[in-house]
């Protein structure tokens, strides 16, 4: 009887000695850090995302995953709550992606900023904050894979369409038309080499076209000096046209002066022409005027002698 009171008693020691050192090893290790609760409320899926796992920000550990659940409020919205170290610097402009670890795919939280707004994002248990969630690499990739796949689709449709029978002959047509032009290229290429092999020699004679008309441009402003200076000694002081000038100058004088003096002789050769012609008449009338004097003037009315004439 004794033997088992022994037995007993070394049984509840051993199991308070490992219930002790079971508590003593969660006391030391127990997490000492302080954390703020944080939520985020998203549509997108969340695959391989479980409590517990990590949360990081920019590649290092500061959370954990509290709790996966629906919100609700809202149905088809998830809420991931997690507990975050106090000295992580949530911002307003901070936001979260799901990352994978390796090919496991347990999925962790990746926290990131892109600096917009570096206002703190002050949280609590009465009022906890949400932080946003961007669509992974995962979730862009099955985006764009949709959408790709969609194209793809639209592009066989059109190249079945492209390539139905009543196209094909068109195409066959149209190669042939190309076919056919390349030829005519072709024949125009040959028909046009012995125009460029004369080429080399055109070109040489244009350079001495152009060299001859240089020359001839040279020849010319030399002529043009030439005149210059023919002008300039005309128009000059003692030149050709101030010599003209003083001579014509001088022929007016000598014709103004010829005018003054020879119209006067002219008019009285002309008075003295008529004198000349009257007396002349009168002579061929009555040449005994010549003895007798001319003869007297019908007396006038008024006048001694006057006999009216007879009705």
């Amino acid at each position: 009887m004794e033997n088992k009171a022994h037995a007993l008693m070394a049984g509840i020691f051993t199991i308070a000695l490992l219930v002790a050192a079971v508590l003593i090893a969660m006391w030391f290790n127990r997490d000492r850090t302080e954390r703020v609760p944080y939520e985020i409320a998203t549509t997108l899926s969340v695959p391989g995302l479980n409590p517990q796992a990590a949360v990081r920000y920019r590649g290092l550990d500061v959370g954990r995953v509290d709790n996966v659940l629906f919100d609700p409020t809202q149905p088809g919205r998830i809420l991931i709550r997690m507990s975050i170290a106090k000295d992580t610097p949530i911002t307003h402009s901070t936001f979260a992606t799901l990352n994978y670890q390796g090919v496991t795919g347990l999925a962790y939280v990746q926290l990131d900023d892109d600096g917009k707004d570096p206002r703190l994002l002050p949280s609590s248990k009465n009022h906890v904050a949400r932080i946003e969630l961007r669509p992974s690499l995962l979730d862009t990739l099955q985006i764009r894979g949709l959408a790709i796949l969609k194209q793809t689709e639209q592009l066989a449709a059109q190249l079945n369409t492209l390539l139905a029978a009543k196209n094909q002959q068109a195409i066959v047509q149209a190669f042939a038309d190309v076919s056919s032009a390349a030829d005519s290229v072709q024949k125009l290429a040959n028909s046009l080499q012995p125009t460029a092999d004369r080429l080399p020699a055109i070109v040489t004679e244009a350079d001495g076209t152009l060299t001859s008309l240089h020359r001839l441009s040279d020849h010319a402003a030399a002529l043009t000096s030439d005149l210059d200076a023919v002008t300039q000694r005309i128009n000059a002081p003692d030149g050709l046209l101030t010599g003209l000038g003083g001579a014509v100058d001088k022929v007016g004088s000598a014709a103004n002066m010829i005018e003054y003096q020879a119209v006067p002789l002219i008019s009285e050769a002309r008075t003295s022409m008529r004198t000349l012609n009257r007396t002349l008449d009168t002579f061929n009338r009555r040449p005994q005027s010549i003895l007798f004097g001319a003869a007297r003037p019908q007396p006038g009315p008024g006048e001694p002698g006057f006999v009216a004439p007879a009705k």
